[in-house]
């Protein structure tokens, strides 16, 4: 465990702090925090109101190729994940983890199967560093086996020197974008309309109303009827009314349908 009147150890943040305006800043951190806290895999985001999730860094394969997992995560699977909905419903500084965001019944549910279980396996938490007026810089760490509460304890001490030090490699992603990227178009231009349309949970083709929508949605991140009810103010019995509506209309009979009717919406918007 850390002992934070060790030499090495402040050595060791003065050569991080020494990188945080170059490219290899998110590899040497990580490798620090990887000394005294496990993980598996590491991933850093922004996560915004208005836009899809900015992958700034990630941790390298072995055959430098992408990770397809994570390439169906940023084609849209990330409207499911409960760091993403959380992000965008009420942002929060801090350490935060998949217990404190992930609905009742999420290891149920086919994003959970397809995606989660496959890619980060069992625990995840993030360090969210709120900056701008509405985005969230993350840094995801991603665990085969539970954190423990010593490692937990660890990053919440931790999480004092780490957040304003997100926030000051903010600036230097903030440079890198604008020196890399197309400019950002103003918000009712057709560029812009379409990333805004890919953070709204759709199923192209059906006329659902908005709050068969929504249940939907909610259904697929892991709600239960009873936490979709409280949720949205209703009763369990109205819940269930609303997804034997909209599966008729959609012609289905099971939850894993809806889920690969919105994977080929997904598919069929980013396409266009």
């Amino acid at each position: 465990m850390l002992n934070l009147d060790d030499l090495a150890w402040h050595r060791a943040i003065g050569s991080v702090i020494d990188t945080l305006d170059q490219n290899e800043f998110w590899l040497r951190l990580t490798r620090l925090l990887a000394d005294y806290v496990h993980f598996d895999s590491w991933v850093a985001l922004r996560f915004s109101a208005h836009e899809r999730p900015l992958v700034l860094a990630e941790i390298p394969l072995d055959d430098g190729l992408p990770d397809p997992l994570f390439e169906d995560y940023l084609s849209g699977l990330y409207m499911l994940d409960p760091f993403f909905i959380a992000a965008r419903e009420s942002r929060r500084e801090g350490l935060i983890r998949l217990d404190d965001v992930a609905p009742d019944r999420f290891k149920s549910t086919e994003y959970y199967q397809r995606y989660f279980r496959l890619n980060i396996v069992e625990d995840e938490i993030q360090l969210n560093c709120l900056v701008d007026h509405d985005a969230t810089l993350c840094l995801s760490l991603g665990s085969h086996r539970r954190f423990s509460p010593a490692e937990l304890a660890l990053l919440a001490v931790l999480s004092q020197w780490l957040i304003p030090l997100l926030r000051q490699r903010w600036r230097h992603e903030l440079r890198q974008l604008a020196a890399t990227a197309t400019p950002v178009p103003p918000a009712t231009s057709p560029s812009a309309l379409a990333n805004r349309d890919m953070l709204d949970f759709r199923l192209s083709g059906a006329s659902l109303s908005a709050r068969e929508l929504e249940i939907s949605r909610l259904m697929l991140s892991g709600f239960s009827s009873k936490g979709i009810a409280q949720r949205l103010g209703i009763s369990a019995e109205t819940v269930k009314v609303h997804r034997k509506h909209l599966y008729a209309k959609l012609g289905i009979n099971s939850q894993s349908e809806l889920f690969s009717l919105f994977l080929k919406d997904t598919t069929q918007r980013l396409e266009r």
